[in-house]
């Protein structure tokens, strides 16, 4: 398993529209076969700034959901709110503590 990180910054006047979009989708992402966590942050000082924190059991999982419809018809609404280009990261897990 390992994570997906993706960094966001939006349009200020765009940030409702991003959240409601991210609303009506976050259950679809979830239940994408291979997924199995999803979080959406939001930085405290830099408002428009946004992370989704993702658990992909294999990388093949995120490259089939970043294939699919689903994250396509996702992407092309989210893609023109941005005010800077998204960051992304994969990374693995190396210690979680409760």
């Amino acid at each position: 398993m390992f994570v997906r990180i993706v960094k966001m910054s939006f349009k200020p006047k765009h940030i409702d529209e991003f959240l409601s979009n991210f609303e009506l989708s976050k259950h679809n992402i979830r239940a994408f076969d291979g997924c199995e966590f999803l979080e959406l942050y939001r930085d405290k000082h830099n408002t428009n700034v946004f992370f989704t924190y993702s658990y992909w059991n294999t990388e093949a999982d995120l490259e089939r959901y970043r294939q699919s419809s689903l994250f396509k018809g996702i992407w092309s609404k989210t893609k023109p709110l941005f005010n800077a280009k998204p960051e992304a990261w994969s990374v693995d897990k190396l210690a979680s503590l409760d």
